[in-house]
């Protein structure tokens, strides 16, 4: 990677790498003897309000319920034709689905695009999902470019 260097994606490249969902990683955290608890997850992305969306499944020996509350980083990255980029939220997660249906929140839950990736031991229709919301409080894009040597 020698003669590459890394610089902030402008909000419009960011807007455009999230486009409107995909897929990335979601840590929560957890006490400071403990690592985080990773997971890969499916995003949706609401450009107007840079508001990220995810669609949790909760199995029933699922350890989320107890991390909902805690602070989280999510990150997605991907090369593409120009190089690397990465966008990393961080923030904590509000429930959709507590929300009243009318509120702008859960009506742009509409407007995005989750990714359903069946990774469960079971047909996702047997599995209960939760919808959260997350108003980052730092959402930054990082891409890689060629040197100015």
């Amino acid at each position: 990677m020698q003669g590459l260097r890394w610089v902030q994606m402008t909000d419009e490249e960011r807007n455009e790498f999230l486009g409107n969902g995909g897929t990335g990683v979601i840590s929560f955290s957890t006490s400071p003897s403990e690592p985080p608890f990773s997971l890969p997850i499916s995003y949706g992305y609401y450009a107007d309000t840079g508001s990220l969306y995810f669609r949790f499944a909760f199995p029933p020996d699922s350890g989320k319920e107890a991390l909902l509350d805690d602070p989280i980083s999510f990150v997605t990255y991907e090369k593409t034709g120009e190089g690397y980029r990465s966008v990393v939220a961080s923030g904590h997660l509000e429930e959709v689905d507590d929300l009243p249906y009318d509120s702008a929140v859960a009506q742009r839950m509409w407007e995005v695009d989750i990714p359903l990736v069946d990774v469960f031991e079971q047909p996702p229709d047997d599995v209960t999902f939760r919808h959260f919301h997350l108003d980052p409080d730092r959402l930054t894009g990082r891409k890689e470019v060629g040197s100015q040597e």
